[in-house]
């Protein structure tokens, strides 16, 4: 079992629950989101501060296989990609 803790900065907690959805997984009773051979927990923030610019971010916990993981990982990376300037 591997066990994968990352902060996304940017996305709304809503909308990385729908990309979780989008690859396979059904929202839980309790927030979590369950994939085929994976589990995701997501936790709102604090707003990432930078002067006075102020930014969302949410804490996603991955736990699966290893395998799985790494088939996961590069299509969620994927959707979560945002282009800057």
């Amino acid at each position: 079992m591997m066990r994968d803790v990352q902060v996304a900065r940017g996305i709304p907690l809503w909308l990385m629950q729908d990309y979780l959805e989008e690859l396979g997984g059904y929202v839980e009773e309790d927030g979590r989101v369950t994939g085929p051979g994976w589990t995701a927990t997501l936790t709102q923030l604090e707003p990432f501060r930078l002067g006075s610019l102020r930014v969302g971010q949410v804490q996603l916990v991955l736990e699966g296989d290893t395998e799985t993981l790494a088939e996961l990982k590069p299509q969620l990376e994927k959707k979560t990609m945002r282009a800057g300037a």
